[in-house]
């Protein structure tokens, strides 16, 4: 007597198609990971960046016409950056801190530590601020459209701080600190002035180094009524 195999496996084959089965669902876990990394995320920083956005300019309007920007640093954010070479009406929230729950939120932050920032409104220092390249908003994705001689500029309650951009550092250590000193020698300036340094991480999708961007204050501009912008966002 003699046995039909034809509608049976053996272990090896059911070993392979359950490995198989193993595989197929790891990927689908990665490739659902992969959306929530970079795109679902992006959906709720941005919904919270709206939102916390609208509240600043809510309290600009309700604020006395004399409140100094510097007396509205709160919770919700100082003002906006506007990048025209990362997006055209590129602008972002500016809150305070540094930390990943600063940046989750969809917003740049200013830095804290280890060297504090200095504020736009400040007579000396460099205004140093970080955001996400990917993920959680990505405010700072296009940083690498940004090149030298483009304006950057800060938008506060009362005045547009216009600076531009006089060098660019494409990769640097994470652990270098000195690209955000007060004068930062690194940029090749050696005496005070009044500085902005962007900083993400690169390259995309990685946090292994750094990209910098160094501008110089040029001019400011006080906000009239309507709140024009100056010709370097037109």
């Amino acid at each position: 007597m003699t046995s039909d195999k034809r509608g049976g496996r053996g272990p090896i084959a059911a070993t392979i198609s359950v490995i198989g089965e193993i595989l197929i669902t790891v990927g689908l876990l990665l490739a659902l990971f992969v959306v929530y990394s970079l795109w679902w995320t992006n959906v709720i920083a941005d919904r919270h960046e709206k939102k916390a956005s609208a509240d600043v300019r809510r309290q600009w309007a309700q604020a006395p016409p004399d409140a100094p920007a510097k007396g509205l640093d709160t919770k919700d954010g100082i003002g906006f950056l506007h990048v025209p070479a990362m997006g055209k009406n590129y602008e972002v929230l500016v809150k305070k801190g540094t930390s990943t729950s600063i940046l989750n939120e969809g917003v740049a932050g200013y830095y804290v530590k280890p060297v504090p920032s200095a504020m736009p409104w400040d007579t000396t220092g460099n205004f140093t601020m970080a955001a996400h390249r990917d993920g959680h908003g990505a405010k700072f994705h296009n940083i690498n459209k940004i090149h030298t001689g483009d304006p950057i500029v800060f938008e506060s309650k009362d005045t547009w701080y216009i600076y531009k951009v006089y060098k660019i550092l494409d990769q640097t250590s994470k652990y270098n600190v000195h690209v955000t000193d007060q004068v930062p020698k690194e940029s090749g300036k050696n005496k005070p002035g009044r500085y902005i340094t962007l900083t993400t991480c690169t390259p995309v999708y990685t946090s292994r180094y750094r990209y910098i961007v160094w501008g110089e204050l040029v001019r400011t501009q006080k906000v009239d009524a309507q709140r024009t912008p100056p010709p370097e966002l037109s």
